[in-house]
């Protein structure tokens, strides 16, 4: 540890955000970056704890510590490298992730934790800016051949580690670009997509092969996988959408969230929509039902889009500001969060139930909504009761569903393979990642459920040992 007094010296400092009035204007990342004696700084206050409970929250057990102490050694090679070891992207995380090491940080006891996440982003953008991080081809290669099924965190981190170990690895994306969510479910404002295709050109130079527009299960034959591969790892993520089955669910103007991001993700690339295809908050007073992270990105995108007005409503209880005694330290802090979109000018609100859309001319126009109140049955289980007479009709000219998703896409090759799958529709996999055909892996979000991009890397890590050890390389 550099500096044994630096928590009690310093004081934690964010970078924050870029002005709302700029950021409103255009896609680029909000978040600003501290200069270089800031964030040193910053990384003297890790206190190296006897118990590193930062270590313990981070699902990908990042080596905190070591790598804090790196960065208030300036030396951006090490702290790098630590960070390599636990995390194949840790340029993503930097970025996107809620930080549950941050929430652990014993620091955090007096509302003032280590600045984890930032730090982390910058120890990438120096590496990269001193060439640390460059192109490793395996020295040899074993002969064995893995397809990855999709390419979002999860995959990549699979397509990583296994081509690491000197096997052959074929990614394969049924869309036009490589990156999943991390491309077309996260707005730019948040991860630039410039990083992502950075990572791209490394992975390729060490012989990582992709291919995209490639539906397995669709135009490309899963039995010719098969037989060609000798193992096959699903990372489809759990990306069918929570409905909301109320009338005037048909109407035009009520879109799923990802449908939305998605598009504005093509525009800012180049692509082109036609009149009828795009999907634009301008003018429009906006609803987005659900009130988690892709929510908020539609918060923020329809501000971009210069919306006429935001509203973000939520089912559930309006969290409270400050941990309760039944949710103590260092876990996850069930307390509100506000996002940067929030900060751009939206309205929210909690505990609303959403009862029918209404529309004239085929196009929604209001939606009719009701406060409800939650309760618990005699077992112990919570139930939602509607408030009488606090039902109201608001405007709504543009409704995006963000209410989460089920289970991965079963239409197509997951009913096509026939595989074992758990109570909640999740493909099921035994403690070795394997399916119940014991040649295909799945990793990630279609097997654990929708999760934090962080936890999808870590676990296409453990999948990708696996593989390795399945293949007896």
């Amino acid at each position: 540890m550099g500096n044994p007094k630096g928590f009690l010296e310093i004081k934690r400092k964010e970078a924050g955000y870029r002005p709302v009035r700029d950021r409103i204007g255009d896609f680029g990342e909000v978040e600003q970056t501290l200069n270089l004696d800031d964030r040193i700084d910053q990384a003297a206050r890790c206190m190296d704890c006897g118990v590193p409970f930062c270590h313990w929250a981070c699902p990908t057990a990042s080596k905190i510590p070591e790598w804090q102490d790196a960065v208030y050694r300036e030396n951006w090679e090490e702290a790098s490298q630590i960070l390599h070891s636990t995390n194949s992207f840790p340029e993503f995380t930097g970025r996107i992730c809620p930080a549950p090491c941050e929430k652990s940080c014993v620091l955090a006891l007096q509302k003032s934790p280590v600045t984890i996440r930032e730090n982390e982003a910058a120890v990438i953008e120096k590496a990269f800016e001193y060439g640390y991080i460059k192109a490793r081809p395996p020295k040899k290669r074993t002969g064995k051949k893995i397809a990855v099924i999709g390419s979002g965190p999860a995959g990549l981190s699979v397509a990583d580690l296994l081509n690491r170990a000197g096997h052959n690895v074929t990614v394969f994306e049924k869309d036009d670009a490589i990156g999943g969510l991390l491309r077309y479910g996260i707005p730019d404002f948040k991860l630039d997509k410039g990083v992502i295709d950075r990572r791209l050109e490394l992975f390729v130079e060490e012989g990582i092969e992709f291919k995209t527009n490639q539906d397995v299960g669709g135009n490309v034959s899963f039995t010719e996988l098969e037989a060609e591969y000798d193992a096959i790892c699903l990372a489809i993520g759990a990306m069918k959408p929570r409905d909301l089955p109320i009338k005037g669910r048909e109407l035009e103007g009520v879109h799923f969230a990802m449908d939305f991001l998605k598009q504005q993700n093509k525009l800012i690339r180049g692509d082109e929509f036609t009149k009828q295809e795009r999907i634009s908050a301008k003018g429009k007073n906006v609803v987005v039902i659900g009130g988690g992270d892709t929510g908020s990105d539609c918060v923020g995108t329809s501000i971009r889009q210069k919306a006429k007005s935001v509203l973000q409503i939520e089912l559930l209880p309006k969290p409270p500001e400050e941990r309760k005694e039944t949710n103590p330290w260092p876990y996850w802090p069930e307390t509100l969060r506000t996002s940067s979109s929030h900060l751009e000018g939206c309205e929210r609100r909690w505990s609303l139930s959403s009862k029918e859309i209404l529309g004239e001319d085929g196009s929604v126009k209001k939606l009719t909504i009701t406060q409800i109140e939650w309760t618990k049955d005699e077992k112990g289980q919570f139930k939602m009761n509607e408030v009488p007479g606090t039902e109201e009709t608001i405007d709504a000219d543009l409704i995006l569903l963000a209410m989460g998703f089920v289970h991965p896409v079963h239409e197509g090759l997951v009913n096509e393979l026939g595989l074992e799958l758990d109570g909640r529709g999740n493909i099921k996999t035994d403690a070795k990642g394997q399916t119940s055909n014991s040649k295909i892996f799945c990793s990630g979000d279609a097997t654990s459920g929708a999760s934090l991009v962080v936890r999808a890397l870590d676990h296409g890590r453990k999948t990708a040992h696996a593989i390795h050890k399945y293949l007896g390389a």
